[in-house]
């Protein structure tokens, strides 16, 4: 009887632990979604001009539609598209009328075209604000003498440029060979696989015990049958 009683509370207390893992990766899907969801409205929601002073935590993915200067100084950051695959994305300077400097992520150009003329001047560009930081300790330095960087970083690429720390990510055209790569937020969102994972463990975990206790009960009929007998 013991016996039994010891392996209910085992499974008992697991199949608890296990229910309280699925309902907490529950809790984090609603918590990831609601992010998913606010920052898919922030970048459909536009600012009326530029913030005299940007903010991350305020302004990051806001709409803006800006007219401006492109320099022709610019950065190449190693990536690839579909479906050309390899290329760079082209970082370069955008002078407002009021003299204010953004870094401009144009888009992206086959590795072909690395070195081809681009079209500056005055542009009217649809984008969205950004502050990205994709440099790991694992990041090479920029190869400063073939112009390869290998990750956008907002404060090192404003310094290199001259701008303010603040990155305007095209969404519309900028010239001619230039194919814009608009903000893609890749935020995991695994809490459901995991949840899943977690309420199967415990359904799992319970089928066993409950076969462990019927087994034990049956085991436990002959001998009981016996003692009776003598």
């Amino acid at each position: 009887m013991r016996r039994h009683l010891f392996v209910l509370l085992i499974g008992v207390l697991g199949a608890a632990v296990l229910i309280g893992l699925g309902v907490w990766q529950m809790q984090r899907l609603a918590w990831k979604e609601g992010i998913l969801a606010e920052i898919s409205d922030r970048m459909d929601a536009a600012l009326p001009g530029l913030p005299v002073e940007p903010n991350e935590t305020l302004h990051e993915y806001r709409l803006l539609r800006l007219t401006g200067d492109i320099a022709p100084e610019e950065l190449h950051v190693l990536t690839s598209a579909r479906p050309e695959g390899a290329g760079y994305r082209i970082i370069a300077p955008f002078t407002l009328p009021d003299g204010r400097r953004l870094l401009l992520d144009r888009g992206f150009v086959a590795q072909a075209q690395k070195a081809a003329p681009r079209p500056g001047g005055t542009v009217e560009i649809t984008g969205n604000l950004l502050w990205p930081d994709e440099t790991t300790d694992y990041t090479p330095l920029p190869d400063q003498r073939r112009n390869i960087w290998f990750a956008r970083n907002v404060e090192t690429m404003a310094v290199a440029l001259d701008t303010e720390p603040v990155m305007f990510v095209a969404r519309s055209g900028t010239g001619d060979g230039i194919r814009p790569l608009p903000i893609s937020v890749n935020i995991p969102n695994d809490h459901l696989e995991y949840a899943i994972t977690w309420f199967g463990l415990a359904t799992g975990w319970s089928g066993m015990t409950l076969l462990f206790l019927l087994r034990g009960r049956r085991a436990a009929k002959p001998l009981e049958s016996r003692a009776a007998r003598h």
